[in-house]
């Protein structure tokens, strides 16, 4: 991350505001200073959309698949430890080197007290080797465990992977962002940004599913949906 980049970051991290303002307000930055990396992303954007990525994903009231991941450190956990306590979301990232995903697990860490309060575990899922999703985790502050989806298992089996196309790769390159050393393979393929959560019978209570990466589930959302009916 170039001084530029990371000064915007730390500026948008540090704003007393929603995620979904912290986001807004990180993409009116790039505008500003990488048009050809916005302009890109729409194109990309619209090309995903009309292909209807993500369409198939589980929906409210499926049952959200079983599955085995290593955390950061190494440890193997499933569904089932994560629903131990309580209803979980599943918030799927980009990686450790996205700034758009760095704002969104620095929100989730800053709201697990109200997470807690409702009952709520967060987890992120990036599909970094252990050495670069401990970095994210650092993001995390020990506040939201970090799983590795290796290969970008479970996002694919849930329709949440795309290859990022020619103009992103090429612009990935260039801003020194080794994707093959990340994530171990060359597949150049990245996980839609997307949250589940998911009640402790395994059943879908909220879904986000979106292409565009500059946008993720709010927290006020994330808690909505696991607050009693009134």
């Amino acid at each position: 991350m170039s001084d530029p980049d990371r000064s915007a970051f730390e500026c948008c991290r540090d704003m007393d505001a929603p995620l979904c303002e912290r986001l807004g307000a990180l993409d009116a930055v790039h505008q500003e200073t990488v048009p050809a990396l916005h302009e890109v992303t729409d194109r990309l954007v619209a090309r995903l959309r009309e292909s209807g990525v993500g369409a198939t994903a589980p929906q409210v009231g499926d049952l959200m698949p079983d599955f085995l991941l290593p955390d950061a450190n190494g440890r193997l956990v499933g569904l089932d430890d994560l629903l131990e306590t309580g209803p979980v979301a599943l918030a799927f990232h980009r990686g450790h080197w996205c700034s758009y995903c760095r704002l969104s697990v620095d929100a989730l860490a800053k709201a697990r007290a109200a997470a807690d309060s409702a009952g709520l575990h967060m987890v992120a899922i990036v599909p970094d080797l252990q050495e670069f999703a401990q970095s994210f985790a650092a993001d995390a502050r020990g506040a939201v465990p970090v799983l590795c989806d290796v290969d970008n298992g479970l996002a694919a089996s849930l329709d949440l992977v795309v290859w990022m196309g020619d103009e992103m790769l090429d612009l990935t390159k260039k801003a020194g962002i080794d994707l093959p050393r990340y994530q171990g393979n060359d597949s150049w393929s990245l996980p839609i940004p997307a949250t589940f959560v998911v009640d402790r019978d395994r059943r879908i209570l909220a879904r986000f599913v979106d292409p565009d990466y500059r946008k993720r589930m709010s927290i006020e959302a994330m808690l909505a949906a696991v607050a009693p009916a009134t």
